[in-house]
């Protein structure tokens, strides 16, 4: 079932657990992550990044997507994530989109606020929840992070915003990390108590289980996995490549993907908490 950004994150808040956000890029990534959360019977979200709504292939697989939701028998959001211009925001909500992250994290604190907001205001006539982030979080192949969320300025730009959740930077990088990365445990406590809403772990391929769990104890109750997605997807990929009995019939060859991804996905719903908690 096709549900919003704000149904989903409440079922997160009100079941003490995470939603796994999973980046999809094709139809057998969505296949894979879907048929994983049927299996586990799991709430999901599933989002793309900016970069394909821009270059057409969102319009592609957003229908399909759509469909596949719809036809689940577990809540599904399909998410914008990322979106950085209001062109996209717009290609969006107008392909069927039920939850829109404005990062406006570049900017000034004033022109995120003023950005976020007006994303906040415009998706609230249409019942879409609208994830924002303050501190910017950055790639794992930087050399340094940027300053770490603040939780006081957390709660101003939820406050001005109206944000329904709220991804931040406590340690966390988007990409492959270079080291074990390590997650500000009390920083998390601190911005969930201040700003008062569900919180997100941007970049969460590779942070290790104990401290994925324990950010989700501290308020965390959505976790974005775009890296791991790829990988699986490119394990299969290169296993079927490998294969010298391959049929070369795309759908039969793509069977192996969508399995590796599958298994993925599972594993993240386990971490989560998210397993059983479709209902």
């Amino acid at each position: 079932m096709l549900v919003t950004l704000q149904e989903i994150i409440n079922m997160a808040e009100e079941g003490n657990f995470c939603v796994p956000a999973f980046n999809f890029y094709n139809v057998e990534t969505m296949m894979g992550i879907i048929e994983a959360a049927e299996e586990k019977k799991a709430p999901v979200i599933l989002q793309i990044y900016p970069r394909l709504v821009n270059e057409q292939v969102g319009f592609y697989v957003s229908p399909a997507a759509i469909a596949a939701a719809h036809k689940a028998s577990v809540p599904v959001c399909l998410h914008l994530d990322h979106a950085a211009a209001k062109e996209e925001v717009f290609k969006a909500l107008r392909w069927g989109y039920t939850g829109i992250m404005q990062d406006g994290s570049n900017l000034s604190f004033e022109e995120n606020v003023e950005l976020t907001r007006s994303t906040v205001e415009m998706c609230k006539t249409i019942g879409v929840g609208v994830e924002g982030e303050i501190g910017h979080v950055g790639f794992a192949y930087e050399e340094t992070m940027g300053e770490f969320t603040e939780p006081a300025e957390a709660k101003e730009f939820v406050e001005k915003t109206g944000v329904c959740c709220l991804a931040v930077l406590v340690g966390n990088a988007h990409g492959h990390y270079k080291k074990t990365p390590c997650l500000d445990i009390e920083r998390i406590k601190a911005i969930r108590e201040a700003c008062g809403v569900p919180l997100v772990l941007h970049g969460g391929s590779g942070i290790p289980n104990d401290q994925v769990k324990a950010a989700i104890n501290a308020g965390m109750r959505k976790m974005n996995i775009g890296t791991d997605v790829c990988c699986a997807f490119a394990d299969g990929t290169k296993a079927a490549l490998e294969d010298p009995n391959r049929s070369l019939a795309v759908d039969v060859f793509m069977k192996g993907a969508i399995n590796t991804v599958k298994v993925l996905a599972a594993d993240k719903i386990e971490l989560c908490g998210a397993a059983g908690k479709a209902n």
